[in-house]
Formats: structure tokens, C-alpha cells, sequence
């Protein structure tokens, strides 16, 4: 099963548009994952639109119209993994361990809000994963979002992709 996962897209706050490479990537996923902060109706539309399956939820940045669509937790079983979605989880030191005992029943959590991508994994083995923004990077070097594949219980080809300065 082909992931693709992302998070703070922010348009038209922070882009105009969602990039032309992330939006071409979603026709490859079998099912993406975003991780909140929207801010528009029209992205999660889109995003519905031209995905098989769309596992999403709202972040501290989207307003009632979101938070009526769109859970604070999300839950799916993909690939034999079971994944949990959410938008924060604090600070980064101690992170692994606070989600740990959070999300016990969990094998991935994907989360956003700092934009700043993450890859790592607690004690207990739950893994965490954040795609970074593709169109806000702070003070990251690029945008990003990532894929991934899910199969048998097991994530394989992790890859970080850098969009091209200017994607908005």
C-alpha cells in the first residue's frame, strides 16, 4: 500500500495553491494522510477529490467549518500497520515516550504543526512520522511531504520529498 503524507499545507495563508508535484504524487497513493492546519475548505475538497482515501484531521490554525469535517484523531489500519493521525503533540523532547504512552494501540503516528520533519521511534517500537509543510518551511531548508509504503505489517521505502523553491 503507497503513503503519502503531509501536513500544514495552510493556502491560501501561506501558498496560493497546493505544488503541482505534491498534487501529481496523491494519483500514486493509495491513501493519503494529512495531519491539519488546512485553513480553507477548498484544499480538503481538493485533497478529497483526488484521493482513493483521504485520512485526515484538523490542526490548532483551522477554524468551525473544519473542525465540523474533520476529526482531532484520526485511526486506520493500512497495510497491517495501525496508524493514528493528529495535528500536535508537544514538545519535541520527550516526545517519543508522552506518544508512546498516549497511543498505545498504535504502530505509526503521524503528526504535524512544527513543519519540521520527523522521523523516529519510541521505546515499544511505535513509530513517528512528520512530513513537514510543502508550503510553509520555517526555517527548514525546503518543503516537504513524504511516502511510504505499508505492507505485512511492516513501512518500507521512506522518502522525504524536497519541493522546488517557489511553490507557491
Amino acid at each position: 500500500m503507497r503513503l503519502l503524507l503531509t501536513s500544514d499545507t495552510h493556502v491560501p495563508a501561506r501558498a496560493k495553491r497546493l505544488p503541482e508535484a505534491l498534487l501529481a504524487a496523491l494519483a500514486e497513493a493509495d491513501a493519503v494522510i494529512h495531519a491539519g492546519d488546512w485553513t480553507d475548505e477548498a484544499t480538503l475538497d481538493l485533497l478529497e477529490s483526488r484521493s482513493r482515501r483521504l485520512i485526515a484531521v484538523y490542526g490548532n490554525n483551522d477554524g468551525p467549518a473544519l473542525r465540523r469535517r474533520l476529526p482531532e484523531t484520526a485511526r486506520a489500519e493500512l497495510g497491517g500497520l495501525r496508524f493514528a493521525v493528529v495535528h500536535e503533540t508537544g514538545p519535541a523532547a520527550g516526545r517519543e515516550r508522552r506518544c508512546a504512552a498516549l497511543f498505545p494501540d498504535t504502530d505509526v503516528l503521524v503528526f504535524g504543526h512544527s513543519h519540521i520533519p520527523w522521523d523516529s521511534t519510541a521505546p515499544g517500537g511505535l513509530r513517528l512520522l512528520n512530513p513537514g509543510s510543502p508550503t510553509d518551511r520555517r526555517r527548514q531548508p525546503h518543503h516537504t511531504y513524504l511516502t511510504l509504503t505499508a505492507e505485512d505489517g511492516a513501512l518500507g521505502d521512506i522518502v522525504l520529498h524536497r519541493l522546488a523553491a517557489g511553490v507557491s
